[in-house]
Parts: structure tokens; C-alpha cells; sequence
């Protein structure tokens, strides 16, 4: 299969946005995103990194809500199930975008901040 430079570029870019999340223990993972977003002028590119910011403040908030309950509750169960997920949806998003680049991921549970 022969692609050509503009969208293995784009897959690229999209690829890069969405794995960016497993860097989260450093503000690299935010700002891999933040700045494809800025300098891309490929739209698909654009809503995939939107996307995945989009993604890294709702891991923020669930984080910081579920840690305040595991103090009160169960909260121990949504850390895991948000750490799961954590995994495993990028890991989706990073197939789909390899499958077809030329649309964009959207990540299911989210809020859409930007």
C-alpha cells in the first residue's frame, strides 16, 4: 500500500496527539498536543489533538474526583477503572486513527472542553 507524504504526515500527527497521554506523568503529555494543535494547519490533525486534550482534562478531573472518593467511599474502584481506561482508550484511538487518518477519534465518556 502506497501512502503519500501529506497523510502519512497526518496519521503521524494524530498517532503522536493520542499516545501523548502515556507520557501524563510529565507536562510533555499535554503539550505535544497543545503545540500539533497550534501548528498544524491540517484540520484532521487539528480535531485529533483537540480531541486529545479534550481527553487529558477529563483524566484530570476524574482523577482528581475519585481520589477525593477514595477518602469518602469506594473510590479505589473508579481509580482502577479510570487507570484502565486510561490505557486502553489511546490505545483504541491510536488504532483508529492508523486505520483511517483521514477522520477524526472521539473519545467515548468525555467532556468536550475545546
Amino acid at each position: 500500500m502506497v501512502m503519500d507524504s501529506g497523510a502519512g504526515k497526518q496519521k503521524l500527527l494524530s498517532i503522536l496527539c493520542h499516545s501523548s497521554i502515556f507520557f501524563s506523568a510529565t507536562l510533555v503529555s499535554i503539550g505535544i498536543p497543545l503545540a500539533v494543535y497550534f501548528v498544524s494547519d491540517d484540520e484532521i490533525v487539528r480535531d485529533n489533538a483537540r480531541e486529545a486534550l479534550n481527553f487529558h482534562f477529563n483524566v484530570w478531573v476524574y482523577g482528581i474526583i475519585f481520589g477525593i472518593l477514595t477518602w469518602v467511599l469506594i473510590g479505589w474502584l473508579f481509580l482502577g477503572i479510570l487507570g484502565v481506561g486510561t490505557i486502553v482508550l489511546p490505545i483504541l484511538a491510536i488504532l483508529d486513527v492508523w486505520k483511517e487518518p483521514y477522520k477524526p477519534f472521539r473519545y467515548p465518556f468525555i467532556w468536550r472542553v475545546l
